[in-house]
């Protein structure tokens, strides 16, 4: 019985670690209050919301920024990138994963293709056709 319980909580644990946005980089989001700089260790570049972030900073299965390089995982010629080895199993498996709506066209938009912003106060991520369509949707709501 205690290793079944040991078994679970490792699951969970697991489960957790993945869709958690800072679960690959000790201090991948800083959110103090309500200040919504994203800052990348590595590289020292800040980050806040309403920024174009790299691709490879993404994980593309949970919609997240991580600051820092996520395992890339190559599917018909495009890379994707992901946080955890379920994120690596999923890419490719799932189509749903690989895309998303872009906000301003409301056009599906390919990951691997798409510039990708932060939306979200705590990283997370919107996908947009091209950069234009990117700068006109920021435009909007900072009207």
């Amino acid at each position: 019985m205690k290793y079944l319980v040991a078994i679970i909580a490792v699951f969970v644990l697991t489960l957790t670690a993945c869709t958690n946005p800072q679960s690959n980089s000790k201090a991948a989001l800083k959110s103090p209050e309500k200040d919504t700089t994203m800052q990348v260790t590595a590289a020292a570049k800040q980050y806040k919301k309403g920024d174009l972030v790299p691709t490879e900073d993404v994980c593309m299965v949970n919609d997240a920024f991580m600051a820092k390089k996520q395992l890339l995982v190559k599917h018909e010629g495009r890379a994707y990138y992901g946080c955890c080895e379920m994120c690596k199993e999923r890419i490719p498996k799932e189509a749903a994963v690989r895309v998303a709506i872009d906000p301003l066209s409301k056009k599906e938009v390919d990951k691997a293709n798409a510039a990708i912003a932060i939306t979200g106060d705590q990283g997370e991520v919107s996908y947009f056709e091209n950069e234009e369509n990117y700068r006109k949707y920021v435009e909007n709501i900072n009207q």
